[in-house]
């Protein structure tokens, strides 16, 4: 299995659910920026459930040789990777800011996501699970340069779909709404909007083993994000969100 964002409080849910369930790999890999963190987590996981794995030093933010992941072989790839910012008031016009919400959430990680997707589509089996956002559903003057990044992802990962079907390899967009993870430590959210880490991975892995499409998170979400979307424009575009 391989891990995209390993210190994701999602990612980490999602690896403890589906080992708590019996399955076991030959090795989890588990990519990660902040390498001394993870290795917390890897003794974790061996201690807990005496699954192996091995840590890959990978920072979206940086350019990096592909050729030291040939050897990695895997049926499943769940990628929690992400960056929020600066919200668009804040970070609108911050150069750094924007690169890193572009690379991290979009441009460098679908890079990587392909390079294992090739992999996938050769042998002819496979799941890939990503993580994409409500953010994505429409620009919001709150934070429309993250939006933007999980648009562009959640297009991707459909069209991946489209494209891998008929490789006989699974694609799986999930789209959560707020939740209570590190990334929004710092942002006050209403708690019956709000899923927990390991409400998130048990709707997650039933999804993954249903071979679902496209998943919300909390169904609400989907409701909401419907409404948001059919608000006309001329309406929308003077709305404070």
């Amino acid at each position: 299995m391989i891990i995209l964002g390993s210190n994701s409080d999602v990612a980490i849910a999602f690896v403890e659910k589906v080992l708590s369930e019996g399955q076991r790999f030959p090795e989890v890999y588990l990519f990660t920026s902040n390498v001394e963190k993870t290795e917390k987590l890897a003794q974790h996981f061996f201690a807990k459930y005496e699954q192996k794995c091995e840590i890959i030093h990978f920072d979206l933010t940086q350019e990096n040789d592909f050729s030291k992941l040939d050897y990695i072989n895997s049926e499943l790839l769940f990628c929690a990777s992400g960056f929020l910012g600066k919200n668009s008031e804040e970070g609108l016009y911050d150069d750094w800011n924007t690169k890193q919400i572009v690379e991290i959430n979009y441009s460098k990680l679908i890079v990587l996501i392909n390079y294992f997707a090739k992999k996938f589509e050769t042998r002819g089996s496979g799941t890939i699970i990503g993580l994409s956002s409500v953010a994505g559903e429409r620009g919001r003057q709150s934070n429309f340069i993250y939006g933007s990044a999980k648009a562009g992802f959640t297009a991707y990962l459909a069209g991946l779909r489209n494209y891998l079907f008929h490789k006989k390899v699974h694609v799986m967009t999930v789209i959560p709404g707020f939740m209570d993870t590190q990334m929004t430590a710092d942002i006050e959210t209403p708690k019956p909007l709000t899923a927990q880490p390991n409400q998130a991975a048990d709707i997650i892995y039933k999804a993954y083993l249903k071979k679902r499409n496209v998943v919300y998170v909390t169904f609400v979400w989907w409701g909401i994000m419907m409404i948001i979307r059919n608000v006309p424009e001329f309406i929308f575009k003077k709305m404070k969100m």
